[in-house]
């Protein structure tokens, strides 16, 4: 599959890129996907949720009445789980919330999420820039010139921008992330993935195990 490239003007600069077939040609694998996004997510909870069980509720260190003698149940303590304000039984506790993805499935469901926007044709190549400044206006004029202002946007790059990273802070529905280090829950939230050109190769040796050119020369 050829994309044409476009420049920060979003005007056609002419040339047209070859897409990775080992990357955004292959048949996209959903339960890799499921997987990746299921993993992601989880670890993303904070584990903080915690209620007081009988150990952690205060007072009850007397004993309420006489063992005998009143008629009435026995009770040890008034912060007892069967009590008024007493302890939770099988409270929910503090605990992080881990999963772990083998890499194969990882990098078999980015892979799977970039073939997907690729079939879906959601996939387009910009020229390698980057912001002298954190400007939010000079990210509003790119994606204005593309067209694409109205709509949920991926930036890939190269390399990581700090600059580019902060002016795209104020922007709701724009997100920016090196292209190798892109999740597929990053990639299947956003409809519109937009590739700078010079992240196309990292992209290819990491998912697709292209090596580089270089390496091939030697």
């Amino acid at each position: 599959m050829k994309l044409p490239v476009y420049s920060r003007e979003g005007k056609p600069t002419g040339s047209e890129v070859e897409l990775d077939a080992a990357v955004f040609g292959i048949e996209p694998n959903e339960h890799a996907m499921w997987l990746a996004v299921k993993v992601q997510r989880t670890r993303m909870r904070q584990g903080t949720h915690a209620s007081k069980n009988r150990a952690l509720v205060a007072g009850g260190g007397r004993k309420p009445w006489n063992q005998k003698g009143r008629g009435a149940a026995r009770a040890g303590t008034i912060r007892s789980p069967l009590w008024r304000h007493g302890g939770t039984i099988f409270g929910p506790t503090p605990h992080p919330h881990t999963m772990r993805l083998p890499l194969k499935v990882n990098r078999l469901a980015r892979a799977s999420a970039l073939a997907t926007r690729a079939g879906e044709e959601s996939i387009r190549l910009i020229e390698d820039f980057s912001l002298d400044s954190p400007k939010t206006k000079d990210v509003k004029t790119i994606l204005q010139g593309l067209d694409l202002s109205n709509q949920k946007v991926l930036i890939l790059t190269k390399e990581y921008d700090a600059n580019l990273v902060k002016s795209v802070r104020n922007l709701e529905a724009c997100d920016v992330q090196v292209g190798i280090e892109a999740s597929t829950y990053d990639l299947l939230n956003h409809p519109v993935v937009l590739i700078q050109v010079g992240a196309l190769e990292a992209i290819s040796e990491v998912l697709g195990g292209r090596k580089r050119t270089s390496e091939k020369a030697a």
